[in-house]
């Protein structure tokens, strides 16, 4: 049976496990030292590097080659996001655990779509974030269940936007593509070649059909952006 591809050959020809190295980047100098306390002294993990700030993280962990590494979002000068789009490139092999108090839509996606694998709160239990490192290690992508419901609740809402979109006419689609660029009413009048009544009647249906009360909601929808405010409906 083979083993995992954390067991190696010693000089005995026993195997032995080796360490999993972690490098933590954390601008919180005690969090960040009471992450590699965890680290250091936990069996099957060894703490290679840390770093205050993504600067010094880009400079220095594709030296030590780490092999994970637990990621904050919210850090001075380049964020955390942007510092994995960088990273990932030259470490391509390199497992990144985003660790954050963020519970935003939005920024589990970028931060997914920058190349983490996994997406875990500060708050998770030290077990818990051990095991999380095993398994990203592993091949897998380790995250806190309500970080996942909401990934899985952000699919769903998009699926039914996609729905609702769907059930626009032409000239509704065409409307609602202006009102994205900015077009004022007027102006998607006067593009469209229709009277000004014409526009409201159509933009009236489209919230009908989206289930929305203003521009701003109808334009998020469309833009598959989530909504960061609810408006009352304005005129142009």
């Amino acid at each position: 049976m083979a083993l995992p591809k954390s067991w190696i050959p010693s000089q005995n020809n026993f195997y032995i496990r080796m360490s999993i190295s972690v490098s933590i980047v954390e601008d919180d100098a005690q969090v960040r030292a009471s992450l590699v306390k965890l680290i250091d002294s936990s069996p099957g993990f060894r703490c290679v590097s840390n770093h205050a700030s993504a600067e010094n993280a880009l400079l220095e962990i594709p030296k030590v080659k780490s092999q994970v590494v637990l990621m904050d979002i919210n850090l001075p000068g380049i964020n955390g996001v942007e510092c994995v789009r960088r990273l990932k490139p030259q470490m391509p092999g390199t497992q990144v655990i985003m660790l954050t108090v963020y519970q935003n839509t939005e920024h589990i996606f970028n931060a997914l779509a920058a190349g983490a694998t996994g997406y875990l709160l500060k708050q998770t239990p030290p077990a818990e974030l051990l095991a999380a490192i095993r398994e990203v290690h592993g091949g897998g992508s380790p995250m806190s269940s309500h970080i996942a419901r909401k990934i899985v609740q952000s699919f769903q809402q998009s699926a039914s936007a996609s729905a609702e979109a769907q059930s626009l006419s032409p000239r509704e689609a065409e409307v609602l593509d202006l009102l994205a660029k900015g077009f004022l009413y007027k102006e998607i009048a006067d593009s469209m070649k229709v009277t000004y009544a014409t526009v409201h009647t159509h933009i009236r249906h489209i919230y009908e059909k989206l289930h929305v009360r203003s521009r701003t909601e109808a334009v998020a929808k469309h833009l598959g952006q989530p909504r960061s405010r609810r408006e009352s409906p304005v005129a142009s």
